[in-house]
């Protein structure tokens, strides 16, 4: 038995903190958000809340001060900035507990959306025409910006901070309020809707060996312009993972890695578009389909042999308070697939349920319900406007 330490919570850690509970582990948790489904866990055996920033000496202490108190042999991050925080004091860290991120520098190669597509661009791997910066306009000339172009911030998660633009004096307008608020910015050809979104997660040791993989297919998200997944099903795609693979062996990663990809319906091909650096939110769809993200990451972590996972794909995930949302903004509400009013079946799962332990979803929707009343809050998720 080991004792874990998960930073961050959200439903990706729901289920992770399950897995890892299943094979005898103790979980302790470090939580900045309350009420984010995996604090309320009853898998979690201790948690500390901390409004602490990540990027502080005093977080950092925090942090070593829970390592030492409760003997914890490993760290699991949940969250970009949990996954940017190791990265960031990799070396410092390794002297008191296990993990495996790549080194800073490595990090912000892939988790910056502007490098990661000059990445793409210099290997041509398939991605979204992009514009470095708004100054770069003029070298790229006028002529090539075919609006509507996305002003997107190069570190933002979620969609916040997207913005869409119709014209260049409405770019003109618009930039200089997102780059004030999320930094440094890029452009991106907008891809119109119509085409699959995907997501792809690996692990990549620190020989460069792909441990394993899982692929995501994506048929309904909120905000429907762009947000998180509602309802996703398995599916196997070695052409994707392959790619995927390629790009990180270039990047240097080690770890684990979790790519979103959107499908051009003008150009029929999957585009990356963002490499997320900890498993995704919709994780469990890999985990219920036999690809256990919990026990292949502590087994990488602690030096472990790599158990042989049967990858039963055509599993169905459906984010019940998402799927409520959607329903209610949608047009396409009645005549979509699969069917919205499915809610029982073989091979369908929730994200945000698990009646074994039903207080994460109880608080975590009750949570979600109090952001979806923020205006700013469904601003920052909106993607079409300031």
């Amino acid at each position: 038995m080991y004792n874990i330490l998960v930073l961050d919570g959200g439903t990706q850690g729901l289920i992770i903190v399950k897995s890892l509970r299943k094979l005898g582990n103790r979980v302790v948790m470090i939580y900045h958000g309350k009420h984010s489904y995996a604090d309320d866990s009853k898998y979690v055996s201790k948690k500390y809340f901390c409004n602490l920033k990540d990027d502080t000496v005093l977080f950092y202490d925090f942090v070593v001060d829970v390592v030492r108190k409760e003997k914890i042999d490993a760290v699991i991050p949940m969250s970009d900035m949990a996954s940017k925080f190791l990265s960031k004091n990799k070396e410092a860290l390794s002297q008191y507990v296990r993990f495996q991120v790549p080194d800073y520098n490595v990090f912000e190669n892939g988790y910056d959306k502007n490098k990661l597509m000059s990445l793409c661009k210099a290997k041509n791997y398939p991605h979204p025409f992009t514009i470095n910066s708004l100054e770069n306009i003029e070298k790229v000339g006028k002529e090539k910006c075919v609006f509507p172009l996305l002003i997107k911030p190069n570190h933002t998660c979620g969609g916040r901070g997207m913005t869409l633009v119709h014209s260049y004096e409405e770019l003109l307008e618009k930039y200089p309020i997102i780059y004030a608020q999320y930094g440094d910015c890029h452009l991106q050809k907008y891809i119109k809707q119509g085409g699959a979104q995907v997501e792809v997660q690996l692990y990549v040791n620190e020989k460069q060996e792909l441990v394993c993989s899982s692929v995501i297919y994506k048929y309904r998200w909120y905000p429907e312009n762009g947000g998180s997944s509602c309802c996703a099903v398995t599916v196997e795609n070695k052409e994707v993972v392959e790619i995927c693979y390629n790009l990180l062996k270039d990047l240097g990663w080690v770890g684990f890695a979790d790519f979103d990809l959107i499908e051009d319906p003008e150009e029929g091909d999957l585009k990356i578009m963002e490499l997320n650096p900890r498993v995704p939110a919709c994780v469990k769809a890999a985990i219920v389909s036999g690809i256990d993200w919990g026990r292949i990451i502590l087994d990488e972590y602690m030096g472990n042999p790599q158990q042989k996972y049967e990858y039963r794909y055509g599993k169905f995930l459906r984010h019940i308070g998402f799927e409520m949302l959607w329903f209610f903004y949608s047009s396409k509400r009645f005549n979509t697939y699969p069917s919205w009013f499915r809610f029982w079946g073989k091979n369908l799962y929730f994200q945000d349920l698990d009646i074994k332990d039903p207080l994460p979803f109880i608080w975590g929707t009750m949570h979600n319900i109090k952001k979806q009343l923020s205006p700013s809050f469904r601003k920052s998720k909106d993607g079409t406007r300031v």
